[in-house]
């Protein structure tokens, strides 16, 4: 049977006040299993901070992603060797390179994808700016090249990057359907044309920020849909909700963050699993 995982970031655990306070580690793993989180995105560069969450959550029946961010096909060994050592649902690889051409990609691609499979570790490559994937167009040309790349759809990125005009015209709801066609996981945030990070609009607040939202869930759907299409029967997919600290955050003057993000990734959690439930719902009555 399918399953949706939604795990929490440990990247949008950061507070980042103007006054310093911040969550500790006991603190901020005790929160994600409290608020009935599936597991978290957990950054593998080192061991040292790896080590202490993993065995948390593993204690508490949850389960990880592992994030990594490789310039170079070599940078993948260690990460590869922390995840042999800790284990991971899935590799995730924020490829922290800026090639001009595809052709300068294919050798980072075959060589961390041959590295991944021959650890036996799912790879996902992310959509993100800065990085290999950060322009859309050349994301599709990646896609052409590689057709059975899969992917971890921040869709966030793309909005901004490109900055969609509203109402999104249906040649870029187009567009956007090819990547989220080879998305096999998601990283989970509202963006608008300007803003990587919206507020979501939860208890009254925030209401113009709906339609934004409504976008997003509309394509989150659309992945959810097409991946219980092409995944096995017993395969597992992971949506990260990934609300980030300020600058991603929205501050006032103050320095203060605009809203709750903790209340908010909760509230896209509810949100996200009563979408697969509607989803599961479907397929059982068909």
């Amino acid at each position: 049977m399918q399953r949706l995982l939604v795990y929490q970031s440990m990247w949008a655990m950061e507070r980042r006040r103007p006054d310093g306070a911040e969550w500790s580690l006991d603190e901020k793993l005790a929160m994600v299993h409290g608020a009935g989180f599936d597991g978290a995105g957990v950054r593998f560069t080192d061991p040292n901070f790896v080590r202490p969450i993993t065995t948390r959550l593993r204690d508490w029946g949850l389960s990880w992603q592992a994030q990594c961010y490789p310039q170079t096909v070599d940078d993948l060994r260690p990460i590869l060797a922390n995840v042999a050592t800790f284990g991971a649902d899935h590799l995730n690889v924020q490829a922290d390179v800026r090639p001009h051409t595809v052709a300068e990609c294919v050798p980072l691609i075959d060589g961390w994808r041959a590295m991944a499979r021959d650890a036996g570790v799912a790879l996902h490559l992310e959509t993100h700016r800065d990085r290999m994937t950060t322009d859309l167009f050349f994301m599709l040309r990646l896609l052409d090249r590689f057709p059975d790349l899969r992917l971890t759809g921040d869709l966030s990125h793309y909005v901004v990057g490109r900055e969609f005009a509203w109402p999104i015209s249906d040649e870029n709801h187009r567009l956007m359907h090819r990547v989220i066609d080879h998305c096999w996981g998601f990283h989970g945030r509202v963006a608008s044309r300007e803003q990587i990070q919206v507020q979501l609009p939860m208890d009254g607040a925030f209401a113009h920020q709906q339609d934004w939202l409504d976008l997003f869930m509309g394509w989150w759907e659309a992945g959810f849909r097409s991946w219980r299409q092409r995944a096995p029967s017993d395969a597992v997919l992971t949506f990260l909700c990934e609300l980030g600290p300020r600058e991603y955050a929205m501050t006032g003057a103050d320095g203060q963050e605009l809203s709750d993000r903790w209340a908010e990734s909760q509230w896209l959690m509810r949100l996200v699993r009563a979408l697969w439930a509607r989803l599961e719902a479907e397929d059982a009555a068909a």
